[in-house]
């Protein structure tokens, strides 16, 4: 069994369950990371999920992840992604609440990346977007071509739900109107098995340049 989480969170259908964790020192801005497809087994305990959030925490960020509805002791059911971009809202109005000066970085792995991207790219209160294990060959993506924010793109060569090629073809349109970067890992597929602690310390770096340049 997995731990429980440190929280709960308010939702429109009950709760969400949740683990918070904050940086040593003085926070420098907060973090929301969302989990892979509940059908596929994914929680907020999912390993690159983790990882994820702790290159976020060691940035200096608050991080916060959650079980989307119907996972774990999260209220609800399963929605196949309409309600969970509802989840998302009411975990970002916890931190927004709970830290209301701190500036929030959204990070979603899989099918947390397609529904939170989405959800999160023109919303004001987030500043930048992670997205890894970008699912592009099973999910629609043609609404980041529209993004203003930083953007990350983690992924594998070998990733089973979205080819690199497709990836790139996405990447090229975004990139005409927004900081884009794409960090690619040799020898790597959907879950990143060899290669978790290179994503977090990608995500790492990559959020701790941003913040440098903000600061500038």
């Amino acid at each position: 069994m997995y731990p429980k989480g440190n929280l709960f969170i308010d939702a429109s259908h009950g709760k969400l369950e949740a683990i918070l964790k904050e940086p040593k020192g003085e926070p420098k801005g907060a973090a929301l990371v969302c989990h892979p497809h509940p059908l596929g087994g994914g929680t907020m305990h999912n390993k690159v999920v983790y990882r994820a959030a702790q290159g976020l925490l060691d940035a200096g960020l608050v991080a916060l992840r959650f079980n989307f509805r119907g996972v774990g002791a999260s209220t609800g059911k399963h929605d196949d992604g309409v309600g969970e971009k509802q989840d998302i809202l009411d975990a970002l109005a916890y931190l927004s609440e709970n830290y209301p000066d701190l500036p929030i970085t959204f990070a979603g792995f899989s099918f947390g990346s397609r529904f939170g991207t989405e959800t999160t790219m023109n919303d004001d209160r987030v500043v930048r977007l992670i997205s890894i294990g970008t699912p592009v060959d099973k999910y629609d993506y043609s609404f980041l071509e529209t993004v203003k924010k930083p953007i990350l793109f983690v992924h594998g060569d070998s990733d089973e739900f979205g080819s690199v090629e497709h990836l790139n073809q996405l990447v090229a349109k975004i990139a005409e109107t927004a900081d884009t970067k794409t960090v690619v890992f040799q020898n790597c597929g959907h879950f990143f098995d060899d290669h978790l602690i290179q994503l977090k310390d990608a995500i790492h770096d990559w959020v701790l340049e941003k913040m440098a340049e903000t600061n500038n």
